[in-house]
């Protein structure tokens, strides 16, 4: 696993946030899938990154349950209103153009999985050494 990704994935740790983001092309390419840290500003950073190269793009909790949906680079349905306005206030000024969408914290789901296996086997080896 590559230090980056372990790295990422302690970040969206640190977040208490964790959900899986898909990314359907524009170009009708291959779904990107991901794990993504879902804080407001997060989910503001990912949606307004792609803006332009995104035909929809589906976020969902780690037990597969919608938090938003897009339809190009605009949110297209988000059942936490509250949520909805808080990515705004961050997503808005990135569509308008008045700032740039800053770093998102996401790994590939593949990283990700792999990241989680070698927890669990560390967690395993641990309870070895105990008996």
């Amino acid at each position: 696993m590559k230090k980056e990704d372990a790295e990422m994935m302690e970040k969206i740790f640190d977040t208490e946030t964790i959900g899986y983001a898909y990314l359907y092309p524009a170009d009708k390419g291959t779904r990107q899938e991901g794990v993504i840290a879902a804080t407001p500003e997060n989910l503001a950073n990912y949606i307004g990154s792609h803006l332009h190269d995104a035909e929809k793009m589906i976020v969902t909790d780690m037990c597969d349950r919608l938090i938003l949906n897009t339809c190009g680079g605009y949110i297209n349905s988000c059942p936490d209103q509250n949520l909805c306005r808080e990515v705004n206030k961050y997503l808005l000024p990135v569509q308008m153009g008045d700032r740039e969408a800053g770093k998102v914290l996401i790994v590939s789901r593949d990283a990700a999985e792999e990241y989680l296996g070698m927890e669990e086997e560390a967690v395993g080896m641990a309870e070895c050494s105990m008996m």
